[in-house]
């Protein structure tokens, strides 16, 4: 299983739901990055993705970007096979 990095905040109704679709597609383990309890993670965030909101989730290295982008990944069909490895 790849490792999978996500940037949240605490009250983020679409990193609720990038997390729900994760699991429900095998997904046990998230690296949560709370970028509202640490600064310097936002700004972390911001200069590797060039982006302020989030999720931002991360397969490996492999940048999906936010939640709609996670769907549509799921939709297309190509979340699993990037969740096999």
């Amino acid at each position: 299983m790849p490792h999978i990095r996500m940037y949240t905040t605490a009250v983020c109704p679409f990193c609720i739901r990038a997390k729900q679709l994760l699991r429900a597609r095998g997904v046990s383990e998230i690296e949560e990055i709370r970028i509202d309890l640490d600064r310097d993670q936002l700004t972390e965030m911001m200069q590797i993705t060039g982006r302020r909101t989030v999720p931002q989730i991360f397969i490996d290295d492999y940048h999906v970007g936010g939640c709609d982008d996670l769907q549509a990944l799921d939709h297309e069909g190509r979340l699993t096979p990037l969740l096999q490895g």
